[in-house]
């Protein structure tokens, strides 16, 4: 169908907030009869007259309507089709037969299925001529064309659309087009034209694109500036885009099968990655590093990582040299690493493929990319994109002309009356994207990504541009004696009655819309039915639409920034209303996406986004800690600022607000407790995104702890900044990986996690250190929960986040007990305690009875900035009972005079300081650079778990056998000691050895003198064995942590 016809409004867009159309409006019929007589008659009687491009205007002429004097047949009875092949006078040449009429769609370059001959159709309203332009790509090369074909704008136009049709075209070659008319900068009464036709500008729906072959390849030295010299400097060599692909010669790609997955949003796992970056160190091993096809070699990682949804950096094409210079005091280069500034839309990027570089056909790089959405299908992983349609790489007026500018600039580009470029990308200019051409052409974007190339989703960046007014403009009027144009009263702008350009209809440009006419299409279109649809719901000029972003009906979900800074400020301990906020967020942020009333403060939200409010469930959520451009998850527990001195602009780029801390020391730390604490954080931080419901993104890197060195805006960086470390991924040397990979597969095994609906009462309850009894004050480091899966079970999942240990007092759920899943205060592995071939089912089972004596009387121990996740089981009673006891006079016998130095309570907690060989140091003043008010401050220092102790209540309150018979002050005082200042590790090993003989002692003892009447000592030996069965698993246990940290001492250097 015509994208954009005279008077027409494409799609479901409603027709009130429509400007006037770039078609035949302001045109009678009398001016078209005046032109068709003295221009059109004179060029049908005589086809070698030269196309008159000086002084024709852009006439709004159907085909049908021109005199047809070399017709077989009158246009009244000649069927249209038979029309658009007609011959339109200009001459074959030797890579083409003879030029016909074309027809005005579809648009782009497309092949007619019955004769092969090649259709081109573009969009330009006020251009006076235009010329399709063909290359052999060593013209490309040499910057010079080497074929044109001027169009008739008496035969080859209809309404606002230009079009040709070429039988015989070889199919290796290349096209452009060269297009005439105004420019403002030479006419002054013609505001916010800017064709030049010294440029030949690529069609905006070319399928693929080259320029360059390989990334980071200049182009040719050229004499650019000069006349007949296309392209504009080394760094922007001309483009052209490819032919369709037809034909017997050409076979089509091979699907097998692959249709889309369709998996449920509250389901998936996303992981956001770039292309390039994922592969292009060398440890990554892939034959094609930094390429479509290496990333393939590399989706298996993916796959046992848990992800199910990969989130791709723009792959559309863009120019890498866009912002190519040395970077000041360095020897590196600037780079477009990201790609956040699109050149063609329709185009995967030239330059991530590994084909194209071979030399093969342009059109590789196609089916390349769908190679590589195939494969990741085959793995159950479905393909994101991450769009830009907020800008494009032409930028302000300063910019370069590449396509969309020497089209169509008024028509493409929001601007102010005086052809100034709206910028709410923060990029120098703002695509016009609720006008009906624009809107219609990221509508076909966007369905042929789905149905050509089989991907899932979209995630539109500064989604927020989407939804404002566009800006409209009055067509060009012309003298009918002269063929001159009309100066116009504001420049042909349509202006309010202050001077204020409006989108047609009196909406001011710019202004947020209520209902915006491209987010509706998108929402209702039915190619776009079931893809994930992601809202960056926000841009760089203030407007923030978190939580109210019109999603028709919950089509829409959204990047919860929110989300992050609460989860950063609760993870490192600070002061406000964090707790509270980061139960929200563990629940899907219902406060922002189920609460219709807005905040005082949220202007949209009280506005226009009023009705947007409310009405969504937890998936509307894209949870993340991190993003491409921000600190990294290690990065935001090693720096307090940002240190964006690489990129050459005095740091004064990026982020300053990071919400982060550097955990007792700036940058990388040769001090064990500082790094000890950051691997904490980050486990916190990661479990506190995978725990929570909504929808979880994972940054790529994040997996292993990848550093930037404190760089949050690394976009032009070609480096090992950018690179995924396999390197560093295998050698895991603190066991990050295998946490993270852990936990998200427990996740995606865990459906209470993954919710379409948000809790209620039957499904959380919320606790402090006793039941029920949660803390929501704004000094609040304690956030407890219980999660029920509906079958009985559930989790308890509990954040300290203070400097200060908590013992914590679980709720009894009948004929079941609590089994220890995550521990982040412990020492890889048992941090997470899963057989995976690291630990075996030998090894959890002797860990979780390690740590039975607590959870077998419903409690748990939690050291400073910890997690922990206990999953609800069946009750072994007779384990338990017997559990039970050996607990009760293991305790007994640490509450003897005497018994303070035995060790503390936890023998897995206290395995994991003898990674440092030596106990916790005793009370001390506090050490150079940690916050003046310890208890309250934002920042704490790990290791001081003995300065502190339970208090009173919090004892007394627990009618445990592990405070039964001691006084508080008593309780207190066992919790509080510290072991003696031995030499290390002996003191601990002694002391242990010391607990854990006399544990198996007291037990015996006491179930020895409960033997039943008649019983000659069986029992008691039974228990006996029962008891030493256990210490030695124990004990086992210990052993097994102390080699674990033996060994990753020695692998980070840290033997002392």
């Amino acid at each position: 169908m015509l994208s954009s016809g005279p008077g027409l409004t494409i799609g479901p867009a409603r027709r009130q907030r429509q400007g006037p159309c770039h078609g035949n409006l302001g045109y009678t019929k009398t001016s078209i009869g005046h032109w068709q007589s003295v221009v059109a008659g004179s060029w049908m009687r005589d086809r070698r007259h030269p196309f008159y491009r000086g002084l024709l205007p852009p006439q709004r002429v159907a085909s049908v309507e021109l005199e047809p004097p070399k017709l077989s047949s009158s246009p009244t009875t000649a069927s249209t089709k038979k029309l658009f092949f007609e011959p339109s006078g200009q001459p074959g040449s030797i890579v083409h037969g003879p030029v016909l009429t074309g027809r005005p769609e579809p648009l782009g370059a497309s092949i007619d299925a019955e004769t092969g001959a090649i259709n081109f159709a573009v969009v330009s309203s006020s251009s006076t001529a235009v010329s399709l332009v063909l290359f052999t790509e060593a013209d490309l090369a040499a910057g010079r064309s080497s074929f044109e074909v001027p169009l008739n704008p008496y035969v080859n136009r209809t309404g606002d659309v230009w079009h040709v049709m070429l039988p015989g075209l070889r199919d290796d070659l290349l096209y452009g087009y060269r297009v005439n008319g105004l420019h403002q900068d030479t006419d002054a009464d013609s505001p916010g034209h800017r064709h030049d036709q010294n440029r030949v500008v690529l069609d905006p729906y070319a399928i693929a694109v080259l320029g360059r072959r390989r990334w980071g390849q200049m182009g040719p030295n050229l004499a650019y500036g000069e006349g007949g010299v296309l392209g504009l400097m080394s760094t922007w060599p001309q483009a052209a885009a490819a032919l369709p692909a037809g034909g017997p010669r050409v076979p089509a790609f091979d699907w097998e099968g692959d249709r889309p997955l369709n998996l449920p949003m509250e389901g998936l796992v996303i992981y956001e990655a770039h292309v390039r970056g994922y592969t292009a160190h060398e440890s990554s091993g892939v034959t094609a590093p930094g390429t479509y096809a290496g990333m393939i070699e590399k989706l298996d990682h993916l796959q046992s990582l848990g992800i199910n949804a990969i989130e791709l950096l723009p792959v559309f094409e863009f120019n890498e040299l866009e912002y190519y210079s040395q970077i000041p005091g360095s020897n590196e280069y600037r780079y477009n690493f990201w790609g956040y500034s699109t050149v063609n839309y329709f185009s995967p990027m030239g330059r991530y493929s590994a084909a194209l570089a071979e030399g093969r056909h342009v059109r590789s790089t196609c089916d390349e990319f769908k190679q590589l959405v195939k494969e990741c299908h085959k793995r159950g992983i479905e393909v994101i994109l991450d769009v830009v349609f907020n800008h494009t790489a032409e930028g302000n007026e300063r910019g370069p002309t590449i396509s969309f500018r020497g089209l169509d600039n008024r028509v493409y580009y929001m601007l102010a009356p005086g052809g100034e470029y709206y910028n709410y990308s923060g990029c120098g200019n703002t695509l016009n994207c609720n006008q009906p051409v624009v809107r219609q052409f990221i509508l076909d974007c966007l369905r042929y990504w789905v149905t050509e190339y089989h991907v899932d989703g979209f995630r539109f960046d500064l989604a927020s541009i989407l939804t404002r007014a566009p800006s409209a403009w009055h067509p060009q009027q012309y003298d009918e004696e002269t063929g001159q144009p009309v100066a116009m009263s504001s420049g042909g702008a349509v202006v309010s009655a202050e001077g204020i350009m409006t989108d047609g209809a009196g909406v001011p440009t710019g202004t947020p819309l209520p209902d915006p006419p491209l987010v509706e299409a998108i929402s209702e279109d039915p190619v776009l039915r079931n893809t994930k649809l992601i809202a960056e719901a926000w841009d760089c000029d203030g407007l923030n639409q978190v939580g109210a972003f019109p999603h028709y009906g919950g089509r829409w979900s959204e990047w919860n920034g929110k989300f992050r800074d609460v989860v950063r400020n609760f993870i490192k301990g600070t002061d406000g209303p964090w707790a509270g906020d980061f139960a929200s967020a563990v629940c899907g942020s219902p406060n922002i996406y189920a609460n219709t009333q807005a905040h005082e403060s949220d202007w949209w939200g009280n506005n226009g986004g009023r009705q947007w409010r409310g009405g969504r469930g937890p998936s509307a959520s894209i949870n993340f800690v991190t993003a491409h451009d921000g600190f990294t998850l290690a990065d935001v527990v090693s720096y307090n600022n940002k240190h964006n001195e690489a990129n050459g602009e005095d740091n004064r780029d990026g982020e300053a607000h990071n919400n982060s801390w550097n955990c007792g020391e700036e940058g990388p730390s040769g001090k064990w407790e500082v790094n000890r604490l950051r691997q904490r954080q980050m486990r916190n931080m990661s479990a506190a995104l995978l725990l929570s419901c909504g929808v979880p993104m994972i940054t790529m890197g994040d997996e292993y702890g990848h550093s930037k060195g404190g760089n949050n805006n690394t976009y032009c960086h070609d480096s090992d900044l950018n690179y995924v470390r396999w390197d560093q991924l295998a050698a895991d040397p603190s066991g990050f990986h295998r946490f993270i990979r852990l936990l998200i597969n427990f996740r995606r095994a865990t459906p209470a996690l993954q919710r379409t609906s948000y809790v209620t009462e039957k499904d959380i309850q919320w606790h402090g250190e006793l039941p029920h009894q949660p803390d929501w004050a704004e000094t609040s480091r304690l956030v407890a929960f219980t999660l029920s899966d509906g079958k009985g079970g559930g989790l308890y999942v509990a954040f300290n986040t203070s400097h200060i240990p908590r013992l914590l007092r679980m709720p009894v759920w009948a004929g079941r007990v609590w089994q220890p899943l995550v521990d982040t205060s412990k020492v890889a592995p048992y941090d997470f305690l899963a057989a995976d071939g690291v630990l075996s089912a030998g090894d959890v089972t002797a860990a979780r009875r390690a740590l039975a004596m607590w959870t077998a009387d419903h409690t748990y121990p939690v050291l400073p900035w910890s997690c922990i996740v206990l999953v609800s089981a069946p009750e072994d009673p007779t384990a338990t009972s017997m559990i039970r006891r050996t607990a009760a006079q293991s305790v007994g016998s640490r509450s003897q005079p005497g018994s303070g130095d035995i060790g503390p309570k936890n023998p897995m907690s206290w395995a994991t300081n003898l990674i440092s060989n030596q106990p916790p140091p005793s009370p001390g003043p506090q050490r150079p650079g940690t916050p003046k008010h310890y208890g309250r401050a934002e920042h704490g220092t790990y290791g001081n778990m003995s300065a502190v102790s339970y208090n009173d209540s919090n004892a007394s309150a627990s009618s445990s056998p592990l405070t039964s018979g001691r006084t508080p002050s008593s309780a207190s005082s066992s919790v509080s000691s510290a072991p003696p200042r031995q030499s290390a590790p002996q003191a601990t090993r002694a002391n242990w050895r010391t607990f854990l003989n006399g544990a198996s002692e007291a037990a015996a003892a006491a179930l020895g003198s409960a033997s039943p009447p008649g019983d000659t000592g069986g029992a008691a030996t039974a228990a006996a064995d029962a008891s030493a069965e256990l210490s030695l698993a124990e004990q086992a246990a210990l052993a097994q942590a102390l080699n674990e940290n033996s060994e990753l001492r020695r692998r980070l250097g840290l033997n002392r």
